[in-house]
């Protein structure tokens, strides 16, 4: 069950990440929570994009360490 769960996890993520980067723009961008350059900054968009591309990566990480303790038949 945790295994088919990390994996919807990864699909709706990267399905997620897929769908922006072919509309080329955020659904919300949000105001700028930090400032890196003159005329760049963190938005509140970018922060949820971080938390799933996080969420992606604690998945497949579950995932394969329910793949390795598998034991063989």
């Amino acid at each position: 069950m945790v295994r088919w769960l990390c994996a919807a996890v990864i699909a709706f993520v990267l399905s997620g990440f897929a769908f922006l980067l072919i509309t080329g723009e955020y659904v919300n961008d949000g105001p700028v929570v930090a400032t890196v350059a003159q005329n760049r900054g963190l938005h509140v968009g970018d922060v949820f994009l971080l938390l799933g591309w996080l969420a992606a990566l604690v998945a497949l990480a579950v995932l394969t360490a329910a793949a390795g303790r598998r034991s063989a038949p």
